[in-house]
């Protein structure tokens, strides 16, 4: 029975490299952001002169609303590849973040919905930047989205703060 126990325990923990594809699509979406970033700046380019300060504030908006989705992704993709299939050897690599093998899945709960709620503030303030492109209904859902993503990042955060002190289990 301990033989059947040990080969089971080893295949379950073998598994955790079924996470691995999904950390490499990960990858691949940051690509096809860069894409999208790469298609916004160069239509940017050609109409800096002859669009007003509002609209260019819209569009450098929207290039730093695609950074960050970029910026969540890889750190989505570093701690969750760390956490949960095996640690990233980047030797003693000058580049590597400091925050790297540090990021517990509760750090990681946080940063994502603060990155959710940074993109739903930029989204948000594109909205008051181009207030007659949205009629009153949109961008109260608007504001009622973020100041849900807001509450939810708070309640995330005192849940983590209440639990911290605790023992594991408990």
């Amino acid at each position: 029975m301990k033989s059947f126990e040990h080969h089971l325990e080893r295949f379950m923990f073998a598994s955790r490299w079924l996470l691995a594809p999904f950390y490499v699509g990960l990858v691949g979406a940051i690509a096809i952001l860069l894409v999208k970033f790469v298609k916004e700046f160069v239509t940017l380019l050609p109409q800096v002169l002859t669009l007003d300060g509002g609209q260019i504030m819209v569009s450098v908006l929207t290039l730093v609303d695609v950074a960050l989705v970029a910026n969540l992704l890889l750190i989505i993709i570093f701690a969750g590849y760390e956490n949960f299939v095996s640690k990233i050897n980047t030797g003693d690599s000058e580049d590597r973040p400091e925050w790297m093998g540090h990021v517990t899945f509760s750090d990681l709960k946080i940063k994502v919905i603060g990155s959710i709620v940074a993109i739903s503030g930029i989204e948000l303030l594109k909205a008051f930047v181009n207030l007659d492109a949205y009629s009153n209904t949109q961008i109260a859902w608007k504001i009622g989205l973020h100041m849900t993503f807001v509450l939810s990042g708070v309640l995330f955060a005192l849940m983590d703060r209440l639990t911290a002190g605790k023992p594991h289990g408990h």
